[in-house]
């Protein structure tokens, strides 16, 4: 069915729909336009047709108390009538397309074109071709038997051009494989909880089916269309379908309108499910945007993308944020044509990535180098060849000889062509590629699964983290360690004979009925382990204050049920506290109300005393109680939570919408001090961090004793240290101007010592993130990684460089807006993710080193080689082989290091440092002193070493010379012990260090050697090799063994001393940086296309084939790519 496109599934289900519609009292079509009002409407529809929401939950045959009956005939019945809550994706591109695509490289097609000139030219043999007027200076006429052989070059550089394509499509296609595999792993770990036969259980999401009754709570993502049946306080953001973004309250008689992709930011509630998948409001819109798809990229090839074209994949890009954590994921997972909405969706993510804007500069610089000497090459090859011909040997240009010269033109073209294809680095995006999908691969074991490629690698870069600290750096597991109840503070739980009655049952009642009811206390699932929490932590802390009293929850529970409760305030940042009125047996009401201490003790004029009677509560007595009991449970390191009640007359009725009136003269119950303990392996992840030059932040809605207790205890601050701890009230005070505008120059004052912001607000969060990227205060602009769990977190994880969602107490909401999900909620996890952030960057590092190299030496090579010799001594096809070797395989060998602890020793490279070091310059140049000098010996001198005739000067079509062969595979020796240097970038000596913890390499370097044996030995005419003697093959290991001990020779000469190299290091970075810093994203984008439109797209292009086709990072991800899209004219 994956394979379906979304019409037929739609016609399929109409079908079926026709079929089966009398089986219950409404069919899809009717529930699909029902979905399709709004408000009152909606309310009036219902009215009329129906009678009311119960009466649909009858037609349904579902009870909105028990739920479905879930039989497994049933549910499937279900999902055949209206559907499964699931849209096919759309093809993947097929392996041709692909191949189709890496067609279009520039670059091969110079190459397809050179060849096939060269093949045309060879099967022609003009009368005039024995005439001896024509032979070049070069030398005679070749015999018959040579000639035959001239279409060989040109068929074997067509065969390594297949290759490349080949092995670029198959990378390609196992990408996009990979990613839908991951994309499919990601919507199983989707579940959402509903009522089936009265137990609430979780289920995947593509289960759910219509009729079900979905439990909705603050921070989900709604994964089908239904109506509200019960609820309290349920406010929605709509804006993902609507792009309003005030949020809609949703009532039963106003609004009970739920629609699937928009997010829950207040209450909870219970919905019954009436249209699931493709007939859901979000998948109708799927469906058209299905249909509209292929026409919009084959206008998108054009390159004409008129405005209204743009304005729908904004809107697109907009739906693809609401549903993106939906089952309907797979539409967009790999897709390449949809970049121009990846544009859209992602013109809030910052500028590119350290190394992205790195690479893109050196990527140009070294394609401008390239062409250069190619052209130069071509040139002097040309002038050379008509100047000896014609000038010096007075030669006649005879129109039968026309043919014979146009054969070395081309021959000339080839090798300035081969030149080319030699300097610019086509390994590098494979490299790129490689190493992320590597790293991303991994860092499923590390427990980060990563959303956003990019951030894989900009978070190596990371210089601050923003953190939470319940959950992240505590273990969030909850418990009640202290509580002043009745005049009295506890050390310890007290003993219930201890607590007056009146009390224990007011407190007992206070803390079951004012929680959430889907929040429980389990029994362990192993013997001896400690009790399960379900639900919201501090409420299983409360509850199981309640168990350790010796008195129980259930039984309170069930006499009020939830749809008893007669008015609930769910907890939000604002409030920071939740309160639930019931309506007592005589008529009046009663308030229990619970919250952060020192927030509800200011609304309190009573308190109960010993006897468990009211007794006034004075300011003076709240400043004395918050001195002498919550100050020091605070200063232990304890969340302390008070809990409250107040009594309301029967009639008049209070007004229950003036919260002010309502939340205040409440009677203190008792304040309680919640331990939530430090992750044993916090503190180590923070030294860890701290030597690597990250500074880490915590940011908590907690008191401030609270947080800087548990700042001591993880070694955030450490006494005696000039650093802040402020709370948000002051922290806003201080960056306010007097007309309470935010003014950076305050913020940067504040920053670098702050360490800990307590009662913060998400906006404070946010202002702090965005105040420590925008600061110009250091000179590194800094890198911030930001983790949250909370909807309201998204702005801050949005605004971050990398964005780090809970995967366990997250809500879908914040994981949307994350980079990276951590899926065990652990601080040390993220160490990890800096490990494998600093190993991409230095996996790329090393192979630019060992690339450079090869560049370096084989464009010198060809160039002088060509301009002495009036022929390049490595040939077109072992250029090609010596760039396979060069690219694909060292790129698969140097990028799939794996990282170690060192480079947690080192600080952070930032923004400024040239991506080509000098210690790198000093060996790219240093080995390419070495190389070139035994090159040229062997090119000039290399005949009388060896005895054997000379390859210079060989005429047209002759056969391959013992002499050229043993150039080039010394060459390849050289670059194949190179590689084992090219594995340490930053001068240590021991290059064989854990060499065999990475088995591809070792795989990669033998079988290479293995292939270069057989090439050179069995290539023949079409690789230009001559087989060699054993002692000709030892010479040339021996020449290559030399590259390791010449590496310790380099190693040696301190890079201090060669202060020269600095501006060879800075040449390639120079001006890039600064521009990165400076520019906004739109000019930087302009920039790269000014450089592109002076024709060095060749690089580029290769880059953006393959970040655009595989690395498709999963749904609506402000991604790696959306700088490096193409300009119309390229597509």
């Amino acid at each position: 069915m994956g394979d379906m496109t979304n019409s037929d599934f739609y016609s399929k289900n109409q079908r079926n729909e026709s079929s089966h519609g009398g089986e219950f009292g409404c069919t899809m079509e009717e529930l699909r336009s029902l979905m399709e009002l709004r408000g009152t409407e909606a309310v009036v529809k219902i009215k009329e047709t129906y009678g009311d929401t119960e009466a649909i939950c009858r037609r349904l045959k579902t009870s909105p108390v028990e739920g479905l009956p879930g039989t497994a005939p049933d549910l499937e019945k279900r999902k055949q009538i209206f559907g499964q809550n699931f849209i096919p994706p759309k093809k993947p591109k097929t392996f041709l397309q692909l191949v189709w695509e890496a067609l279009q490289d520039v670059t091969l097609i110079i190459l397809e074109i050179a060849a096939i000139i060269s093949l045309g030219l060879s099967f022609y043999h003009p009368p005039g071709e024995s005439n001896e007027g024509c032979a070049t200076a070069q030398g005679g006429a070749e015999d018959e038997g040579e000639a035959e052989a001239g279409w060989i070059e040109g068929a074997a550089i067509l065969l390594s051009v297949i290759c490349v394509v080949l092995v670029t499509a198959f990378n390609d296609w196992s990408k996009e494989k990979q990613f839908r595999g991951l994309q499919s792993r990601i919507e199983q770990e989707q579940k959402f909880t509903v009522v089936r036969a009265g137990q609430v259980v979780q289920i995947p999401v593509a289960e759910i089916v219509v009729g079900d009754i979905a439990q909705v709570k603050y921070g989900d993502l709604l994964p089908a269309d239904g109506l509200f049946i019960q609820g309290n306080d349920l406010k929605i953001d709509e804006s993902s379908l609507t792009g309003e973004s005030d949020q809609v309250r949703k009532s039963v008689d106003k609004d009970p309108m739920l629609l699937s992709g928009t997010h829950v930011m207040e209450g909870s509630g219970r919905m019954v499910v009436t249209a699931v998948g493709v007939n859901s409001q979000t998948g109708i819109i799927f469906t058209l945007l299905g249909a509209g798809g292929e026409e919009e990229e084959k206008k998108d090839k054009k390159g004409k993308m008129q405005d209204g074209n743009v304005d729908a994949s904004q809107s697109k890009a907009k739906q693809q944020d609401g549903a993106a954590a939906m089952e309907m994921q797979p539409l967009k997972s790999a897709e390449g044509g949809d970049a121009d909405d990846k544009k859209k969706a992602n013109m809030h993510k910052k500028e590119k990535s350290v190394l992205q804007g790195k690479l893109t500069k050196l990527a140009v610089q070294i394609g401008k180098a390239g062409l250069v000497m190619s052209a130069i090459t071509v040139i002097i090859l040309v002038l050379y060849f008509t100047v000896d011909t014609f000038v010096v040997n007075k030669k006649p240009w005879l129109p039968e000889c026309t043919p014979v010269y146009v054969q070395y033109f081309v021959k000339f073209f080839i090798i300035g062509v081969t030149v080319l294809v030699v300097a610019v680095p086509e390994g590098l995006p494979l490299a790129v590629t490689i190493s992320l999908a590597y790293s991303v691969k991994k860092m499923m074991k590390d427990n980060n699964l990563v959303r956003h490629l990019d951030a894989c690698e900009t978070m190596g870069n990371a210089t601050a983290i923003c953190s939470d600290k319940t959950g992240t750096l505590t273990t969030n597991r909850m418990t009640v360690v202290q509580a002043y109840v009745g005049d009295v503070h506890y050390k310890e739980i007290p003993d219930p004979s201890s607590i007056n009655a009146k009390t224990m049952e007011l407190l007992v009642n206070a803390i079951a009925i004012n929680s959430a009811y889907t929040t429980k206390i389990l029994p362990p699932e192993k013997e001896g382990a400690l009790p399960r929490q379900v639900g919201n932590k501090t409420e299983c802390g409360l509850l199981g204050f309640v168990l350790d009293l010796k008195q129980d929850y259930e039984p309170v529970r069930s006499q009020m049920p939830e749809e008893k409760l007669y008015k609930v305030y769910t907890f939000n940042s604002v409030r920071k506290s939740m309160s639930t009125v019931i309506k007592l047996p005589d008529e009046s009401f009663r308030m229990y109300s619970k919250g952060a201490s020192e927030i509800v003790l200011k609304k309190c004029c009573k308190i109960l005393n010993g006897a468990g009677d009211p007794r006034v509560f004075r300011p003076r007595d709240r400043d004395e109680m918050v001195k002498k009991v919550i100050e020091p449970m605070a200063c232990d390191g304890l969340r302390t939570i008070c809990v409250a009640y107040r009594d309301f007359p029967s009639s008049p009725e209070p007004d229950w919408d003036n919260e002010n009136d309502i939340l205040n003269d409440l009677t203190c119950i008792c304040v309680v001090g919640i331990e939530d303990p430090v992750r044993p392996e916090v503190p180590e992840a923070i030294r860890k961090c701290q030597r690597a030059g990250i500074t880490v932040r915590m940011v908590t809605g907690d008191n401030i004793n609270t947080a800087r207790a548990i700042a001591i205890k993880c070694g955030i601050i450490h006494p005696g240290e000039d650093f802040l701890c402020l709370e948000g009230k002051e922290f806003n005070r201080r960056i306010r101007n007097e007309k309470g505008e935010i003014e950076q120059e305050r913020i940067d004052k504040i920053w670098p010592k702050l360490r800990v912001l307590a009662r913060s607000s998400p906006t404070d969060k946010h202002t702090l993130v965005k105040g420590i990227i925008d600061s110009t205060h250091t000179e590194q602009r800094q890198v911030v990684a930001v983790t949250g769990d909370g909807t309201n977190d998204g702005p801050a994880l949005k605004k971050a460089d990398v964005g780090f969602a809970m995967g366990i107490a997250g809500t879908d909401v914040a994981k949307e807006a994350s980079d990276i999900i951590l899926t065990d909620d652990n601080f040390s996890s993220i160490v990890k993710a800096v490990m494998w952030g600093r190993n991409v960057y230095d996996s790329i590092s090393k192979f630019l080193q060992f690339q450079l190299t090869v560049n370096v030496v084989a464009v010198i090579v060809a160039f002088t080689g060509a301009c002495i010799t009036q022929d390049s001594p490595l040939k077109a096809v072992q250029m090609l082989w010596v760039n396979l070797i060069m690219d694909t395989f060292a790129s698969l060998a140097l990028a799939t290091e794996p990282p170690t602890e060192t480079l947690l020793l080192r600080k952070p490279y930032g923004r400024n440092k040239p991506l080509i070091s000098r210690t790198m310059m000093k060996n790219i140049l240093g080995h390419a002193v070495y190389q070139l000098t035994l090159i040229f010996t062997l090119l000039f001198v290399g005949e009388k070493m060896f005895q054997i005739d000379s390859g210079r000067n060989a005429p047209l079509h002759s056969p391959p010379s013992e002499h050229y062969t043993i150039i080039f595979n010394t060459f390849v020796m050289m670059q194949l012990f190179n590689e084992i240097n090219a594995r340490k970038i930053h001068g240590e000596r021991n290059v064989f260090d854990g060499i065999f913890r990475n088995p591809i390499f070792c795989t990669i370097v033998l079988g290479t050697f293995a292939i270069q044996i057989v090439i050179v030995q069995f290539g023949g005419k079409p690789f230009s090799c001559s087989p060699l003697q054993l002692d000709q093959w030892m010479w040339c290991i021996f020449i290559g063994l030399g590259e390791l001990v010449w590496g310790q020779v380099i190693a040696t000469i301190p890079t201090s001393r060669l202060k020269f190299l600095k501006e060879a290091g800075r040449l390639t970075q120079k001006e890039e940086i600064p521009e990165e810093e400076l520019n906004e994203d739109v000019e930087e984008i302009d920039h790269a296309e000014r450089e592109l439109r002076r024709g060095q797209i060749l690089w580029f292009r290769g880059l953006n084939r393959i970040q655009t086709q595989g690395l498709w990072p999963p749904p609506s991800s402000p991604s790696c790519q959306a700088h490096l899209l193409m300009p119309p004219f390229l597509t």
